[in-house]
């Protein structure tokens, strides 16, 4: 796959100089690396040798093809994540994650994260699963576990492509008894963000009926706003200070102002937060990803 020079020396300990010199040159030499030169990137390595892959049994891995810029950045953040977490218990291929699901934890593969390829060649389309290719991990590869879910935040300013992937996972979030999810960031201008986003789409979906407690305190808020005060009683005024705090967020205040003029009907709630069966232990976190080893003063090299 991709990497930078300061991957590699991090990993390994060696320092800049001589014999790191000479690495890059055998790499180039026995053509087993290809060097990109970006001016937002610095200096890139790829890795696309056959012959390397087929010593660690990924012979046509798509680590060997090229790609655009964006897709390089988000792999050597990923890089920067595993190497910077060895212990994890990765999972590291699609077959590998799909083992672990449909196998060990009995999960339909239709709950899985896929997208579907066709094409004048292909006999079928194809179905393929997890093609993110996010750092996925377990707690432990012979214990009961949990699985934990990543995803690298890019430099981009807003959270649209958060939420899209929280929306891909969500089939199979809801069959999963416990997870833990890792929002990495180079900065944390989006974490509280990003907090809210994964609580809206994840958290409250996964509990127990929200759409009713949710419909229960549109009606006790909109009676509320129009004056009703003798239909509203004391359980409705405890409950609604409780629930104000549970749908709290931009998503839900647009579900109320569109409900409130019959833009949204209670059904269209219900089929967008039908609510689990299931209890889900779920944790959030927000970290930032730190860059690993130090970069060629003299390269200018950019995270």
């Amino acid at each position: 796959g991709y990497f930078v020079a300061r991957q590699f020396l991090g990993f390994t300990g060696a320092h800049w100089g001589k014999r790191t010199t000479l690495f890059w040159t055998k790499l180039q030499a026995s053509r087993h690396a290809k060097i990109f030169r970006f001016a937002r990137g610095g200096t890139i390595y790829h890795l696309y040798s056959r012959i390397i892959y087929s010593q660690i049994g990924h012979e046509n891995l798509r680590n060997r093809r090229d790609h655009e810029f964006e897709y390089i950045r988000t792999r050597i953040a990923m890089l920067d994540f595993v190497l910077g977490n060895l212990g994890n218990h990765y999972l590291e291929t699609e077959p590998a994650k799909v083992a672990y699901f449909c196998t060990e934890q009995k999960i339909s593969p239709s709950h899985l994260p896929s997208k579907t390829y066709s094409g004048r060649h292909m006999v079928r389309p194809t179905i393929r699963y997890f093609v993110d290719r996010t750092p996925m991990f377990v707690s432990s590869p012979s214990e009961p576990s949990f699985v934990t879910f990543t995803y690298l935040q890019g430099p981009e300013a807003n959270l649209a492509g958060f939420a899209h992937h929280l929306r891909t996972y969500l089939p199979l979030f809801r069959q999963l008894s416990e997870f833990q999810f890792l929002f990495l960031a180079r900065i944390d201008a989006q974490f509280a963000k990003a907090a809210e986003v994964f609580r809206d789409l994840v958290t409250i979906p996964l509990q127990s009926n929200p759409a009713e407690d949710l419909l229960r305190y549109f009606r006790i808020r909109k009676a509320w706003d129009l004056a009703l005060y003798g239909s509203v009683t004391e359980d409705d005024l405890i409950f609604r200070n409780l629930a104000k705090e549970r749908f709290r967020g931009s998503r839900f205040e647009h579900f109320y102002r569109a409900w409130k003029v019959a833009r949204v009907s209670d059904q269209e709630i219900r089929e967008e937060l039908h609510g689990s069966d299931k209890p889900h232990t779920v944790r959030f976190e927000a970290q930032i990803l730190k860059a690993i080893g130090s970069a060629d003063p003299d390269a200018g090299e950019n995270r």
